[in-house]
């Protein structure tokens, strides 16, 4: 009887055991899920040109400051903006969206592609990132584009900010425009 006892007591351990590394497993995957989306919800919309940051998760932008103070942008011109105009605090961590996943990634460890026939967020001259410099070699025979670092890719944001920001204004002042038509037709 003793024995009897013994086992199921044992496999009750052995399916309590289990049970706790379920569900261990099952909160380090959300928690994982959580942290890449979690910017996303802390910054909804870029600080400088109100853009949806989850919908372009692809191209968005975290930098947490050594201060603990954190940013997140759409795109690493707006990153460039930001930096810019912060030049006393001082960069703990910059995070980039993958290209491929929209999953965060350290952005000076990624891959950089510059240029290509894709259209860029925010710029003229795209500049995405990837975790895989596989990813992005495989890109750039799909859209063109150059391999670059991280540092280039900013340095280029810097290089093309008054183009990019005339490009912008243009944009926005014909969207304005055809909106007031919109409200005040011409009879």
């Amino acid at each position: 009887m003793l024995s009897k006892f013994n086992k199921e007591e044992a496999s009750m351990k052995r399916r309590s055991g289990f049970m706790v590394v379920a569900a261990l497993v099952v909160v380090a995957a959300v928690a994982l899920m959580g942290a890449s989306a979690g910017d996303i919800q802390q910054s909804p919309s870029c600080k400088y040109c109100g853009m949806d940051r989850e919908k372009y998760a692809h191209s968005r932008m975290l930098v947490e400051y050594e201060d603990g103070t954190s940013l997140g942008t759409c795109s690493v011109h707006c990153l460039a903006v930001e930096l810019a105009l912060a030049i006393d605090k001082t960069p703990k961590a910059i995070m980039v969206g993958d290209m491929g996943t929209k999953k965060l990634i350290d952005a000076e460890k990624a891959t950089w592609v510059i240029g290509g026939n894709k259209p860029g967020v925010m710029t003229k001259r795209a500049k995405w990132a990837f975790e895989n410099k596989a990813d992005a070699e495989a890109f750039i025979k799909e859209n063109t584009g150059v391999l670059a670092s991280f540092d280039e890719a900013i340095k280029t944001s810097y290089e093309d900010m008054y183009q990019d920001t005339k490009m912008i204004r243009e944009k926005r002042k014909m969207k304005k425009k055809a909106a007031m038509e919109q409200q005040h037709p011409a009879h």
